[in-house]
Formats: structure tokens, C-alpha cells, sequence
């Protein structure tokens, strides 16, 4: 068994009180007093009783997170910023996929609380009245990210639409005026959460219905085609890259079909972005190794991790929900459009 709290004041001479402060890093003791206690800590091999820290707390200091899977990076990158922020702040991290199926999160939300999570960050694929009441009913502060649920529950983003607009914007001004959209189906609206994809989709059209105005010559039309991931070379067909005097550009509503697009037009002979530009949507960190440098919309996922993990920890620990701002983004100029 190892040494106590108890055993390492009566080594060192002072109060539980005092050794308690010590190892806790809190203010009232002396850097001398303080380098003693820890000392004859590392000595004993002292392993803080975090059962016991739980209940005196009222806390088990954990955090559940729900995501969908981490095989998108911008995930993998938001869930290591969570971990690490809670690591900081002496919580331990559940971390549970569902795959965007609706059931299995709403089996994780219940087995986290079952868990007695403190608190649990949610990116959700479930929407609507009925799934609220639910949330409500697991009595447990909750902070969602990327998908927004409703105004009830703090929730950490960016302004998706403006971001999409802007950097469409960016891609009119070059000279583009074919488009081909690639997302996931936005029919499936109604049925799961698609916040974000549709915030991006409804930016993207505002672009071009603003940008009408702006061309020049009367040529105020654009030609588009919305398709879902893997069926954009049909598009790019229909749309005919021969044809018009406009340039085609691929918008992507993220990174990650912006690759798989990329990949797939080379393989094809089509050339980026003499042939076709590609507009992606996230900057994760792996695009550093691809070449020619993809055009995105950078926004902060690091900060996004720690802005939840502070945020749920304060509800936690204070008992009420805090607001959280929309975090900042940004154009970045690569060289594929």
C-alpha cells in the first residue's frame, strides 16, 4: 500500500492541510516547504486515492466526448486537443464513436452518464424536440461542437456560411464560372443532424447569387451541379470542360473529398488547376504533404478542443452553462484553384 497523505505531513512536519496544498499546486505555502513535501512524495512513490478525490469533489473528473469516427483528421485533431485541455485541467477523457449512426449516440450519451461522466462534449448526428427532451432528461452539462443542436446547449463553431461564401467569393474573383459541389447528401436533412454540410451548402449559393450581379458582360448565369462525393467526374461530364469560356472549379465541402477528388482528376489526366480547379474546406494537417497546395478555409481545430474542454469544464465546475463566441476563420491561398 502507499504512502498518505496523512504519513507524508508527519514526515515533513506539517498539516494535511498543508501537504494537500503542495501536491495540489495551490497558494499558501512556502516554495521551500512546498519542494520538501513533493520531494518525500516522489520518494514514497505517492499515487493520489482518486476515489476518494471524486467523492469529496462530487466528481468522478471525467469527461465523455462523441464523435462520429476519427478517420477524418479534423476529428482525430479535436479529440487530441479535448484530451490534452482535460489532461491540463485533472480530467480523464472517455472518448466513444458512433459512426453518424443515431442510435449508437444516443447509447453513448447513456452509457457515458451511466458512467457518471461530469460532463460530456457531443458532436451530434441526432436533431429535433424529441432527442432535446432526451438530453435533458441525462440531467449532465453537455456542450456540442460542429453540429449545432439548438440555442439550449453551448456550442463551439465557426460561422460555416459566411466561411463558405467568402471563400467562393475568392474563387469568382479568379474567373470561375462553372461549379461542381461535392458533399454529403443534403437530403438527408430532416432525418439526421447536417448543420454544418448545410450551413456550407446554403453559403455556397448565396456566393453565387451575389456573384450574378458582379459579372460582367451579362453574363450573370452560372452553371452548377450538386452531386455526393463520388459522383462529381459525371458532373464535371455533364458540365463539359470543353465547352463555354468559364472555368471549372470542384468545391468541396471538405478536405478530405477535396483529396479523394484531387486523386481521382489526375488519375484521370485532368490537371489541377490548369483543367479544373479544387476548393477544399478545413486545412487539416496532412495537407502540408500534398502537392499542388490545396485552397481551403482555415480555422483553428486545436482551439476548437480547447474552447469545448474549457467550456464544459466551467459548467461543470460552476454550475452554469457559459456562451461560447463563434471562433475565427480564414482564406487560405493555395494552388489548385
Amino acid at each position: 500500500m502507499g504512502i498518505t497523505i496523512k504519513q507524508i505531513a508527519e514526515l515533513c512536519g506539517v498539516s494535511i492541510g498543508t501537504v494537500d496544498r503542495a501536491l495540489n499546486d495551490r497558494p499558501g505555502i512556502s516554495e521551500k516547504t512546498k519542494r520538501r513535501i513533493l520531494e518525500v512524495a516522489r520518494e514514497h512513490q505517492y499515487r493520489p486515492d482518486l476515489t476518494a478525490r471524486s467523492l469529496a469533489r462530487g466528481r468522478t473528473m471525467t469527461i465523455g466526448v462523441v464523435l462520429f469516427d476519427l478517420y477524418n483528421r479534423s476529428f482525430a485533431q479535436l479529440a487530441n486537443a479535448i484530451e490534452r485541455r482535460s489532461r491540463e485541467r485533472g480530467y480523464i477523457v472517455h472518448l466513444t464513436l458512433t459512426g453518424k449512426d443515431p442510435e449508437m449516440e444516443k447509447n453513448c450519451l447513456r452509457q457515458l452518464v451511466q458512467r457518471k461522466a461530469d460532463g460530456i462534449i457531443l458532436c451530434s448526428v441526432n436533431e429535433g424536440a424529441r432527442f432535446e427532451e432526451e438530453l435533458r432528461g441525462l440531467l449532465t452539462p453537455i456542450v456540442t461542437v460542429c453540429n449545432r443542436i439548438s440555442d439550449r446547449w453551448p456550442y463551439v463553431g465557426i460561422d460555416d456560411r459566411g466561411a463558405m461564401k467568402e471563400a467562393v467569393g475568392q474563387l469568382l474573383r479568379k474567373g470561375y464560372r462553372r461549379f461542381v459541389y461535392v458533399c454529403p447528401p443534403l437530403a438527408d436533412r430532416g432525418r439526421v443532424n447536417i448543420h454544418t454540410q448545410e450551413q456550407r451548402w446554403i453559403g455556397f449559393r448565396e456566393a453565387l447569387e451575389d456573384g450574378a450581379d458582379a459579372v460582367s458582360g451579362g453574363q450573370g448565369k452560372f452553371e452548377t451541379a450538386v452531386i455526393a462525393q463520388r459522383d462529381y467526374l459525371d458532373a464535371l461530364r455533364r458540365l463539359d470542360l470543353a465547352a463555354g469560356t468559364g472555368k471549372t472549379a470542384i468545391v468541396c465541402s471538405c478536405d478530405a473529398y477535396a483529396l479523394e477528388v484531387m486523386h481521382d482528376c489526375r488519375s484521370r489526366g485532368l490537371r489541377v488547376p490548369e483543367d479544373v480547379g479544387i476548393m477544399g474546406f478545413d486545412n487539416i494537417d496532412m495537407l502540408k504533404y500534398v502537392s499542388p497546395r490545396l485552397s481551403t478555409v482555415h480555422y483553428d481545430m486545436e482551439e476548437f478542443g480547447t474552447r469545448a474542454a474549457d467550456s464544459l469544464i466551467a459548467w461543470i465546475e460552476r454550475g452554469e452553462a457559459p456562451s461560447v463566441p463563434s471562433l475565427a476563420y480564414r482564406w487560405i491561398e493555395g494552388e489548385s484553384v
